[in-house]
């Protein structure tokens, strides 16, 4: 009895993974469109399991696949006289719809409809059907029902997707703020869901479509919720001072918030709005307690202040720095403006001296491994803004060696790498970035496979490698924030090396810095000379992106932003800025968004 018994066992196994096996042949058919003889598998697995609502349904798939419609429609009417399941109504009247009988397909689409009456219960199933088939007018009109036979669920969610895929962004926004107000918690899903159809141009249709839509919201039901949404908007259209009046609204119900407004300053910041990133840091002041955040306003204000300050403004910036610092004190807590401080210091007083002295104060404080080694890869940064090379070598190595294969481990090396290359140590340099282009930072490894190419591209170009130390030069000029100096050295590569392979790459690193210095005509003329003479090398992306902000931004020329705009997404679409470039084309040619 118990041999029998294991011989059945086997029997059973075997069968099962014999079934397995077929299934899984007959869908990597299925998948490479062999459907004939994924057909035939399908078919025996049937036999084996008659009831299979997954066989069944790849069987009539495969058949309409093979356009025997004859015999989807037998394999359907025999399940359905078995029972009226209302998935495979919809399928036979998708099969009736493919050989173009509309109204018997209507009918049965109709029926389906109906069977929701009696079942609701089945709402999800049926419509999910009908989206199946692309059957979306169909699908809607299920959901609609849903909402009247069971008002205790919500269905906009799904609504919301299935406008999206027609195109009906009205409708979408419109389901997807009911849906906020059913699962606020759902907010942040929302905003990704719609940012595609959202512009930066605040006269964009969507855009005022869904500002009206928030505004109503507000009006009648002031929920926290709302006034974030509305401020994510006007963040879309860079309007940051309107969405900072948001945030307050939001602070004052919230006081919880307050990391909000900080992070609306720094956005606002970085996109260059230093008024109001300013504003929301002064206002920050005037409302936090926390010592911690308060530093952080403090510190960014006075980054603000110095990024166009003259003399007479630096002086007063760094009273209000020393200031600072008796307040505080020098303490771990302030470590982070002390950084700011030196780095200050060095790079707009030029004081390197008191600078190091500063930052070798803070090195003494009780401060953790990470926290010293950020004091000492600064305090290297103002050994090479001396030229004081491997002085400054000695600093990046001790944070390599102490904190390995950290991220800050992984700059220390790039920095390395940087600094033997304003040395002319081409081949150093060059060992240090193979080993970086694996960082685990992307922005490490993108600058650290930039350099290497620079370096690569150009060190066999002449046995004294002179011009690529000529541009090595020019970067450290750049670095050490002499910028006549860097272009000056630039225009002798362009004078001295015309024609090389570092050609372009100079004409490039002269263009942005002629925009720091709002020399725009002239970065204007470098950018079209890499288009005309480069126009096949590894910066023409960069130099289209670049061009075309430049017209959109500085140069009031919007027409020529939208060709190379255009001629990156036609052109390039490998190029990273191929997303930035098709949203900024699409504003300026004013779309609608959907």
């Amino acid at each position: 009895m118990l041999q029998r018994f294991f011989v059945l066992l086997l029997l059973f196994g075997w069968s099962s993974g014999f079934s397995q096996n077929s299934e899984d042949l007959a869908e990597s058919y299925y998948k490479k469109a062999e459907f004939n003889k994924a057909l035939i598998i399908y078919k025996n697995l049937l036999k084996e399991k008659p009831f299979s609502s997954n066989y069944i349904n790849k069987l009539v798939d495969i058949h309409q696949q093979l356009e025997q419609y004859e015999e989807a429609e037998q394999i359907l009417v025999q399940r359905l006289a078995r029972s009226r399941n209302p998935e495979l109504v919809i399928a036979l009247g998708y099969n009736f719809q493919l050989r173009d009988s509309i109204t018997k397909a209507n009918t049965l689409y109709d029926e389906a409809i109906t069977y929701v009456d009696e079942k609701p219960i089945f709402i999800y199933s049926i419509a999910r059907q009908f989206e199946n088939y692309s059957l979306l007018d169909q699908a809607i009109k299920v959901y609609e029902k849903g909402k009247i036979l069971t008002p205790d669920k919500n269905y906009s969610i799904q609504l919301a997707r299935i406008y999206a895929d027609q195109g009906n962004v009205t409708q979408m926004l419109e389901n997807y703020i009911d849906y906020i107000h059913y699962k606020p918690n759902y907010l942040n899903n929302v905003k990704r869901s719609i940012s595609e159809f959202i512009s930066e141009n605040k006269e964009n249709e969507n855009n005022s479509y869904l500002r009206r839509l928030l505004l109503k919201k507000i009006q009648q039901n002031p929920e926290t919720y709302w006034y974030e949404m509305l401020s994510w908007l006007y963040v879309q259209e860079k309007a940051y001072n309107k969405s900072f009046i948001q945030e307050k609204a939001l602070y004052k119900r919230n006081p919880e918030s307050i990391d909000r407004l900080i992070e609306l300053a720094v956005t606002a910041q970085k996109d260059n709005d230093d008024d109001t990133a300013k504003s929301i840091f002064n206002y920050i002041l005037g409302i936090t307690q926390d010592s911690v955040t308060a530093l952080t306003a403090h510190q960014y204000i006075l980054e603000i202040d110095t990024k166009n300050a003259d003399d007479k403004t630096l002086k007063q910036i760094n009273e209000t720095y020393n200031n600072l610092l008796t307040e505080y004190g020098n303490s771990k807590l302030s470590l982070s403006l002390q950084l700011a401080y030196g780095k200050f210091l060095a790079f707009n007083l030029r004081d390197t001296e008191a600078a190091t002295r500063f930052l070798k104060k803070s090195l003494k404080l009780n401060i953790s491994m990470f926290q010293e080694a950020k004091v000492k890869l600064l305090l290297a940064d103002i050994l090479v803004l001396q030229e004081k090379f491997n002085e400054a070598l000695i600093f990046y190595s001790q944070i390599q060696a102490n904190l390995k294969n950290s991220t800050i481990a992984q700059e220390a090396r790039f920095k390395v790498a940087k600094t033997s290359y304003y040395k002319g140590d081409f081949d150093w340099a060059e060992s240090q970035l193979k080993i970086l282009k694996s960082s685990t930072s992307q922005l490490i490894a993108n600058d650290a496979l930039d350099l290497k190419l620079l370096i690569s591209d150009n060190k066999f170009e002449d046995s004294t490698q002179t011009a690529l130390k000529y541009y090595a030069k020019a970067d450290l000029f750049a670095f050490q924030n002499k910028n006549d100096e860097a272009i000056s050295l630039l225009d002798k590569i362009l004078e001295e090396h015309k024609g090389e392979s570092i050609t372009d790459q100079a004409l490039y690193q002269q263009a942005k810095l002629y925009e720091k210095k709002k020399q725009y005509t002239k970065a204007e003329a470098n950018y079209q000379n890499i288009i005309k003479d480069y126009g096949e090398d590894i910066l023409v992306d960069d130099t289209l992106y670049y061009l075309a902000e430049l017209y959109n931004n500085h140069l009031a020329k919007p027409e020529e932003a939208k060709l190379l705009y255009e001629k990156i997404i036609f052109e390039h679409q490998d190029s990273i800025y191929f997303i930035e470039a098709r949203k900024k084309f699409r504003v300026l040619r004013g779309d609608s968004i959907n």
